[in-house]
């Protein structure tokens, strides 16, 4: 009996180092709860401060030709989120990985950026494309698309559960480009309320 026990402690041994050495799994549940409150602080600031309303919008360039006139104000706020997020998911991914003693910078985390970079890319391209043409109603939606199509192509590199929030990222995206009117609701729920949700999943999986 004792001797079946250690086969499986070894196996299980075993099975844990193929899996570090093939996925990236230095990413930090409080990331995710960090990014999620940083979108909803950035979706009350846009609608409450700036009047952001999708539905308005599309009325007003449609209507008079005319561009939002506090479109820079969000985009500056937009930009503010996606840093403050990027920067705590590194920053508590790079705490964790040399908690564990590992390295958060290697060829797992390069190919899992890379995947991630393709979507996101083209999403960014198509976005700059977007608000040139004034189409600002679209933006919310095509956010939550490509970057959920970002995670799915990344959660071969890391937990599985990412592509799960990617594919609610892609749904939102999808339900958002019929319903326009509430594009700015989705998507705080989308990064917002999901992000928080993953992060304490995560959190209480893998990190306690």
């Amino acid at each position: 009996m004792k001797e079946e026990r250690d086969y499986i402690q070894d196996l299980t041994e075993i099975r844990s180092m193929m899996e570090r050495s093939t996925k990236f799994l230095s990413l930090s549940g409080l990331a995710g709860i960090m990014a999620g409150i940083y979108a909803l602080v950035g979706v009350w600031v846009v609608y409450s401060v700036y009047n952001f309303n999708p539905h308005d919008i599309i009325l007003l360039t449609t209507g008079s030709g005319g561009l939002f006139p506090y479109l820079p104000q969000v985009v500056i706020v937009a930009l503010s989120v996606l840093v403050l997020a990027v920067g705590t998911a590194i920053l508590l991914s790079w705490k964790k990985a040399k908690k564990r003693g590992e390295k958060a910078w290697n060829a797992t985390s390069r190919q899992m950026i890379v995947n991630m970079a393709v979507p996101l890319a083209a999403g960014g391209v198509l976005i700059v494309i977007l608000l040139s043409k004034g189409l600002v109603g679209l933006i919310a939606p095509f956010t939550l698309l490509f970057y959920g199509l970002a995670l799915y192509s990344a959660s071969k590199f890391t937990y599985k559960d990412v592509k799960f929030l990617g594919l609610i990222q892609i749904g939102l995206g999808l339900v958002s480009v019929w319903f326009i009117e509430y594009g700015l609701f989705l998507w705080a729920i989308g990064f917002g309320v999901a992000h928080i949700i993953y992060g304490i999943y995560m959190h209480f999986r893998y990190e306690r």
